[in-house]
């Protein structure tokens, strides 16, 4: 992985970010509590806000993840509009996410955050209590055991 390394961990979200997203099977019609054994995932801000102005129609993000990368394994963002029977769905403030199962098990207890800075502009998982360790640019890293 190339890039910079930033100094120290990063920060933790704000309590006002830090909302639990509804979680629904694609089986169920409509969003439900998450029952906690699905885990959870966050939406800050600043993600809901960057996906509201790129999204189209019945568009969501899609956050998978994979194995490679630097530390293992790897997250992968993608806009989509089809929803898989194993895929869980999630929502704040009219921006949506869905994450398969396998993914949701490396992912629960994460925060999506949109991050700008002069070199990109991306989508990134932060504060992943799942992850061990990362590469200094974000998009992979290894799972505790």
């Amino acid at each position: 992985c190339r890039g910079r390394a930033l100094p120290g961990p990063p920060p933790a979200p704000d309590c006002a970010a830090r909302r639990t997203l509804r979680w629904a099977s694609s089986s169920q019609p409509g969003p439900t509590e998450s029952d906690p054994s699905e885990g959870q995932v966050f939406l800050s801000q600043s993600c809901v806000k960057r996906l509201l102005e790129i999204i189209e129609g019945s568009e969501f993000l899609r956050l998978q993840v994979e194995g490679g990368g630097c530390s293992g394994f790897q997250y992968k963002f993608s806009l989509d509009t089809v929803i898989n029977p194993d895929d869980r769905q999630g929502q704040r403030g009219g921006a949506r996410v869905v994450v398969d199962v396998e993914s949701l098990a490396f992912v629960k207890g994460s925060m999506v955050d949109f991050s700008q800075e002069l070199i990109r502009s991306s989508f990134q998982v932060v504060s992943n209590p799942q992850a061990e360790k990362g590469c200094s640019c974000g998009t992979s890293f290894s799972v505790k055991l």
